[in-house]
């Protein structure tokens, strides 16, 4: 499935990406790329839910609504905090993937960003400023990850 990409420049949440406290690289900013409404609403209703348009919603039927979907539930507000650049330590553990696997931080049906796997990692705390429920996927492996605005992430498995 080929995505239409919105220039990161003209993306509304760009600020995030530009934060002087957490620069990101020009190198990593090339492969920062916000989908389009279309390309967003095309992940969203393959790989997360074709019922709710953003995690709050979800309902009977979505992986993600399942209690087993979720194996584990820890903190990340304390080391988004911190001077630790690093992912919390359980989340980094359940993610196996290599540097160049492509993921996708959805915040809703229309606001999703794909990335690289090492991208995510060495931002992650940009893509968190916005914290109402984002989950992370890859359409390659079946890890994913849910935050919220408590400062919890919930890790498992999609269906």
């Amino acid at each position: 499935m080929a995505h239409t990409y919105i220039p990161l420049e003209q993306y509304q949440r760009k600020w995030i990406f530009n934060h002087k406290d957490l620069p990101v690289t020009d190198e990593d900013k090339a492969f920062i790329k916000p989908l389009d409404q279309k390309g967003a609403m095309e992940v969203w209703n393959k790989w997360i839910s074709n019922r709710s348009s953003c995690t709050e919603q979800f309902s009977k039927g979505d992986w993600a609504a399942k209690a087993d979907a979720w194996i584990e539930t820890d903190d990340w507000q304390s080391t988004w905090d911190s001077e630790e650049a690093a992912l919390p330590e359980i989340f980094a553990a359940h993610f196996d993937w290599t540097d160049n696997t492509p993921v996708y931080f959805c915040y809703e049906k229309y606001q999703v960003i794909e990335t690289r796997w090492d991208v995510f990692v060495r931002n992650w705390k940009c893509f968190l400023f916005f914290d109402d429920g984002p989950l992370l996927i890859s359409t390659k492996h079946k890890q994913a990850a849910l935050f919220n605005q408590e400062g919890q992430y919930q890790i498992g498995h999609r269906g």
